[in-house]
């Protein structure tokens, strides 16, 4: 796989923890559903992942991983366009996670900021363990098994990927030196011709002697451009631009997403641990009822007290799902007292209910036939399990141990 189908491919992931919410949608799936038809995308159920901080508690994982694809499914990912997996079910992401972890120094994981963090956050667990330690790794193994050139995260992830990208330029640092390499590199230059070589040459002594970055993103375009190289010319044209081997691992990007701005019932962040969630699929009555009943501005107690819209967090959810003549309605008649808290709820319920409607509808044939999902991850980790065959081979062969 080139380079330049890795800048093609997404990975992205998500823990069973059940039922998916409102968060989950305009945070995530939103997006998911948009990259689908951009790239092309690789969307699993992290259940390994699921275990390194529920290990005790893994009674409810399948039935959790079942629920979360027809969530995925109610929203619009769609299996012919994206590839729809379940972790598990590829085992060749545990053997790339051995595999890595022999070359990872144990510092670069105990400094990811989410480790310290997560330990303190979830006191009540045991997290002592070598799989907590090691889940970075294992999300970079994620990525790398499909050589994904972009994975879609908030900026409180861009670490994970950063992480990657280090893991992934220290493998093919250490294997990507195969044996003549610099001979290989040279051949391949006089490949492209003698201008483009010419050119080529020129840009990678720019950068390697002066650090210009210009001229590294030039020479990248133009080994892009090259239609009569190999895929492995081209890999080592890549690694030896840089001072370094072919690229067996391609290092992956970040895909920045906007941190959801989706409030809870309670007005702080959307959350099944804090138990203020709308469910993706939930009963209108139910959606009725919790929004009913969410608080508001504490400055309006009686009918009559005026309040303002940005301590409220029904206003909130209203920048969410109301048109701008709502918003107006909405604030003045808070400012000004003009209307009740039940009347300014109104509206987004019915919005609210709205949305759910389509998605409910769409996951109705899933609910009724649960093999339809069954056959959908079946069939996607099949498919997802080909591609990490092919890099766990590649992976194998540079170390020396795919004993062919």
């Amino acid at each position: 796989m080139s380079s330049n189908e890795s800048n093609q491919r997404v990975l992205s992931g998500m823990r069973p923890t059940g039922q998916l919410h409102l968060g989950h949608l305009h945070g995530v799936l939103k997006n998911w559903v948009q990259l689908q038809h951009e790239y092309e995308c690789f969307f699993f159920v992290a259940d390994f992942h699921a275990l390194t901080t529920q290990y005790e508690a893994s009674e409810n994982i399948e039935q959790f991983t079942h629920e979360t694809v027809v969530d995925w499914l109610a929203a619009g990912v769609n299996p012919g366009a994206a590839t729809v997996f379940v972790q598990s079910r590829v085992p060749e992401h545990a053997e790339l996670h051995l595999l890595l972890s022999m070359i990872t120094p144990l510092s670069w994981l105990e400094r990811v900021p989410s480790y310290k963090d997560q330990q303190l956050k979830l006191n009540d667990k045991d997290l002592a363990t070598y799989g907590f330690l090691g889940y970075p790794l294992l999300q970079s193994a994620d990525i790398l098994m499909y050589k994904a050139g972009w994975v879609p995260v908030g900026a409180d992830q861009v670490a994970h990927v950063e992480l990657t990208r280090e893991v992934a330029r220290r493998f093919n640092h250490i294997y990507g030196r195969e044996p003549g390499f610099e001979e290989h590199a040279e051949a391949a230059v006089k490949k492209m011709g003698k201008k483009a070589g010419r050119l080529y040459s020129q840009l990678r002594r720019e950068y390697l002697e002066r650090g210009d970055g210009e001229s590294l993103e030039r020479a990248r375009a133009l080994l892009q451009e090259q239609q009569n190289l190999s895929i492995g010319d081209t890999e080592r044209l890549f690694g030896y631009l840089e001072g370094g081997g072919r690229i067996i691992l391609p290092e992956p990007q970040s895909l920045l997403t906007e941190a959801s701005k989706m409030p809870g019932l309670d007005g702080e962040k959307m959350s099944k641990s804090y138990n203020n969630f709308i469910a993706l699929r939930e009963a209108p009555e139910v959606v009725e009822e919790k929004v009913r009943t969410m608080q508001t501005d504490p400055a309006r107690v009686r009918l009559t007290d005026a309040g303002e819209p940005n301590n409220c967090p029904v206003y909130a959810l209203h920048e969410v799902y109301s048109d701008e003549d709502t918003l107006t309605w909405a604030a003045e008649g808070c400012r000004s007292a003009g209307i009740g808290c039940v009347d300014c709820k109104k509206p987004l319920i019915e919005k609210i209910n709205e949305e759910q409607a389509g998605y409910r509808q769409r996951a109705e044939p899933f609910e009724k036939e649960p093999d339809l999902v069954q056959s959908i991850i079946q069939e996607g980790s099949e498919k997802a399990r080909a591609v990490a065959r092919e890099t766990l081979e590649d992976v194998k062969e540079a170390i020396g141990i795919s004993h062919r």
